[in-house]
């Protein structure tokens, strides 16, 4: 059996499909004027060149709008603007996306023209309020879209039905950088080619915002880590040092896992301004301050959304409900949406986590399967100051007293749906089924390596393995919460698995035989290398 090309075979890589997404061609990246409005923004910015206006980038708090204003305003100072300025809003002062209060401030600054990047399609009356100030707006953004659009200059969002742009999964990130490549046909300043230098921060905003890692998606990360190892900022040399990441085999997981968390941490507790000023820092020194202070707001991030896990795992264990609407006053909504994952995936089941603000109620929301928080949302709306996002993860903001009519109307929606087995969803999706350890070897490893970057539909594969003989038991860590398993095929070959914060899950013993579920991984130790498996669930044969 050949293990890799059964998996490329799953994955529907076959013929063209396999060599295209095997070997990434970035000259196939897509025609960037086939995005709606894209003609239009361009013609505003040349006009905003010509005259020099003043031009502010109004980014979101995540790492996608960061990563996204970054780039624009890297790209303007090299197309040779020189009155361009980034407003990131504050979660806990202006709130999540485009709102009025943020543009009546940016207005009192002068600004002639305000570009968003990951947010703005939904926002209206928002820019109605920036027009009546005499204020343009070009929207890129990549979230859900209304029927009719907002009056922008432009809206360039490929998930408008009105374009012939062939992906419509870009981050925001992704919506920045064609913005870019179209200017680049029109202006001078960032040569052809140039613009590559601009990857490390698509790549960045691309993994971490979890869109599908496919398409355009799939060559903006593949060639983006590339020149993520070779970096110029300063601020991200010094954050991958920090976090342990070496910047010589960069992965999407140290992305995901490493700078991921520290970046965000800063819009979580403080403001993200701290995490923009590592990503723009040309001043080595500065880059080291910053990260260092991201590194330490991201341990005080860790504790107090333990402690808020802890608090919401007690109010789910007594909540019926199909979908979970959990809250407290004392709970930071800047850290809710990290407990809310950690709920979803320990109770399945739809999960919004919310902060009583006493004026009103924020909070943030996760979902698997068939469940789409967005719609929900939509569905409770006469319950919601404010709220939008994703199919699986959302943001929401009530007005005060109303969590419980909240929480009924979303699992009557819930109902509505009439969902069946969603419970499916959160079992392991296996590649493919084997019953013997003699196919994982270092060669099968360097062919998997040629998969990454992995992540959100590309993900690392999973193998179901059956018949396996428990021929060993470990309990590791401090606290002896992870476990490591021996096993045994039937024709005697032996491996170890392990798996993090599972020690007391399995009902297991030596000489029982299990179906297991798990990813591979090189381990090195000593010079040596060998495979091993993390395993992700497992059944009694």
């Amino acid at each position: 059996m050949n293990i890799f090309e059964e998996i490329l075979k799953k994955r529907g890589l076959v013929g063209a499909n396999r060599e295209s997404f095997l070997n990434p061609d970035y000259s196939s990246l897509h025609d960037p004027y086939l995005l709606p409005d894209m003609n239009q923004a361009v013609e505003r910015i040349l006009i905003a060149k010509d005259k020099d206006e003043k031009i502010t980038i109004y980014g979101d708090y995540d790492i996608d709008g960061l990563t996204a204003s970054s780039l624009l305003l890297d790209a303007f100072e090299k197309f040779g603007f020189k009155n361009i300025d980034v407003f990131i809003p504050n979660r806990f002062v202006e709130g999540y996306g485009l709102t009025t209060q943020a543009i009546e401030t940016i207005a009192s600054n002068g600004t002639n023209l305000i570009i968003t990047v990951d947010c703005g399609s939904l926002s209206h009356k928002q820019i109605d309020r920036s027009n009546e100030l005499g204020m343009d707006i070009i929207v890129t953004d990549h979230h859900n879209v209304a029927d009719k659009q907002p009056k922008a200059i432009a809206v360039i969002n490929p998930k408008r039905k009105d374009h012939s742009y062939p992906f419509k999964d870009l981050a925001g990130v992704g919506v920045a950088f064609k913005l870019v490549q179209a200017l680049q046909e029109k202006m001078k300043g960032l040569e052809k080619g140039q613009e590559k230098w601009l990857l490390d921060l698509v790549a960045l905003g691309t993994i971490c915002d979890i869109v599908p890692l496919i398409d355009e998606n799939r060559i903006f990360t593949y060639f983006g880590l590339k020149v993520l190892s070779k970096s110029r900022r300063p601020g991200l040399i010094k954050l991958m040092k920090i976090a342990g990441v070496d910047e010589n085999k960069i992965s999407s997981k140290d992305v995901g896992f490493g700078l991921g968390p520290r970046m965000n941490a800063s819009g979580r507790l403080e403001t993200a301004t701290h995490s923009l000023n590592l990503l723009t820092t040309k001043d080595i020194s500065d880059a080291e301050q910053f990260a260092f202070h991201l590194q330490s707001m991201n341990q005080d991030r860790r504790k107090e959304q333990d402690a808020i896990f802890l608090e919401a795992k007690i109010q789910a264990d007594n909540d019926t409900d199909n979908v979970l609407v959990l809250c407290s006053s004392d709970w930071n909504h800047g850290v809710v949406g990290i407990v809310a994952s950690k709920i979803l995936e320990k109770f399945k089941k739809p999960t919004f986590v919310l902060q009583d603000l006493g004026d009103q109620i924020k909070g943030s929301a996760r979902s698997v399967g068939d469940f789409s928080v967005a719609e929900a949302i939509k569905f409770a709306s006469d319950y919601v100051l404010k709220g939008g996002g994703h199919h699986m993860a959302a943001g929401v903001t009530l007005a005060p007293g109303m969590v419980e009519g909240f929480r009924k109307k979303v699992n009557e929606y819930y109902k509505s749906l009439n969902l069946k087995n969603q419970e499916r969803y959160f079992l392991p999706k296996h590649d493919i089924e084997i019953e013997s350890l003699q196919y994982f070897d270092i060669d099968l490893m360097h062919k998997i390596s040629q998969l990454e970057p992995f992540g959100n539909s590309n993900e690392k594969p999973i193998f179901r393995l059956v018949n396996m003989t428990i021929t060993q038991i470990k309990h590791l860590g401090p606290a002896k919460n992870h476990l490591k398993l021996e096993l045994t095929d039937k024709y005697k070959n032996k491996m170890e698995f392990l798996k993090f914060g599972a020690s007391q899950e399995y009902d297991i013993k030596v000489g029982k035989k299990i179906n297991i579920w798990t990813t591979l991984q090189i381990n090195e130790w000593n010079s040596k290398q060998t495979i091993e498996g993390m395993f992700m669930d497992l059944e009694i044969s």
